[in-house]
């Protein structure tokens, strides 16, 4: 439930960026839409009217390209008033707080940034403010082929969700017992992405080829969240005084034997269990020089941590891309279990008679058994923030 006070009506302006493999709107689909839909409700119950956009970043190109993209995007259409609101998921975060710093530069003209006085608050979900493991092994030679397969998952998941039809049982056998270094077959995940992109009916469009050639073309922002690199982005950024900063954040549980049972005759959801675990170990990796973490989380965080998930999260713990302790920033507002895109409310959810356009993806199979009701809870508190910055 909303916990705000009765507002004069206004006009606020939600910009959306998407983060590591993201887009705006992909052929048939909306990577924002369950957000932007709930939003649209909280505000409206709060006497509010809110008008978004999500801005169309390359989807693993450099955070200070994403950035100048997102900042351009606000001059040519927040208008002249009305409080402005910046919501990064993953990467996108990063995006967001770039865009909003005063102490770091944009490839663009100053007056492109005149919308900043009218900023009021940025909303970071599941990002990589220290850096996720993840980025370090993506620009390997096996991380290539890796990042091809999310790729590819994100679209069959997006597009087919729990019914992959027929051909998905040929899916799951191709997921071996996998190598050391992942828990998967590296080459067998090379036949995958060929026939997920075979499933998906809109894979020849020439937006969605843009956009798997765009993640083969450029993979700057790879580089940039490693954990060694985002050590130095964190002393350079700055927050923006008078800019309300707020953060969520979760884990995924740990992948486990139970887990691969209740996949059994789900082809769909073993598959992506396969994948989500080899993201999920590697993204738990962590060097003491580089934790992927603050030095102190502070009291406050520390608690509300505790209390959402039951004990005091390790720095292994994480989303399956980003670790937990990396996703801090500003003012924790939700913390709870739940992998990097449930929290957009892409998980699985098997109620009858949604709109198709609505209808919840799950896309990687976690077993965090995030569910509407936390899905919920999660976008009262980035409402109640966002209205509270005014």
């Amino acid at each position: 439930m909303l916990k705000t006070d009765i507002l004069a009506k206004v006009l606020h302006h939600i910009y959306f960026v998407p983060g590591l493999f993201g887009f705006a709107r992909l052929a048939s689909y909306d990577y924002f839409a369950h957000v932007r839909s709930a939003l649209q409700a909280r505000f409206r119950d709060a006497g509010q009217q809110i008008e978004t956009h999500a801005v169309d970043v390359l989807p693993t190109a450099s955070v200070r390209r994403r950035a100048a993209k997102l900042a351009a995007l606000i001059d040519r259409t927040s208008g002249g008033k009305g409080p402005i609101h910046l919501v990064g998921h993953s990467t996108g975060g990063l995006d967001a707080r770039l865009a909003a710093s005063p102490s770091t530069t944009l490839p663009i003209p100053a007056r492109v940034m005149r919308w900043l006085p009218r900023l009021r608050s940025v909303t970071t979900m599941n990002t990589p403010h220290y850096g996720t493991p993840l980025a370090s092994f993506l620009v390997t030679s096996n991380g290539q082929r890796l990042l091809s397969a999310l790729s590819a998952f994100t679209l069959g998941g997006l597009s087919l969700g729990a019914h992959p039809l027929g051909a998905a049982g040929a899916l799951i056998g191709l997921i071996g017992r996998g190598d050391d270094a992942l828990g998967i077959k590296l080459r067998i995940l090379d036949k995958s992405v060929g026939l997920l992109l075979g499933l998906v009916k809109d894979a020849r469009r020439p937006d969605v080829l843009a956009y798997i050639n765009a993640v083969k073309e450029d993979q700057g922002s790879m580089l940039q969240i490693s954990p060694e690199a985002m050590d130095l982005t964190v002393a350079g950024f700055r927050d923006r005084p008078g800019v309300a900063y707020q953060s969520t954040a979760s884990m995924a549980p740990t992948p486990s034997p139970g887990k691969w049972v209740r996949t059994l005759g789900h082809p769909w959801r073993a598959a992506s269990l396969a994948l989500f675990t080899a993201l999920h170990g590697i993204t738990s990796r962590h060097d003491d020089r580089y934790p992927c973490a603050a030095a102190r989380a502070g009291r406050r965080t520390e608690v509300m941590l505790a209390r959402a998930l039951g004990f005091v999260p390790d720095r292994s713990a994480n989303d399956g891309v980003v670790p937990i302790r990396s996703q801090l920033w500003g003012t924790l507002v939700w913390a709870g279990l739940g992998d990097h895109l449930d929290v957009l409310g892409h998980y699985r959810d098997d109620r009858k008679g949604r709109l198709a356009t609505l209808r919840h993806r799950d896309w990687l199979t976690s077993g965090s058994s995030f569910d509407s009701t936390n899905f919920g809870a999660l976008m009262d508190a980035v409402t109640n923030g966002m209205l509270k910055s005014v």
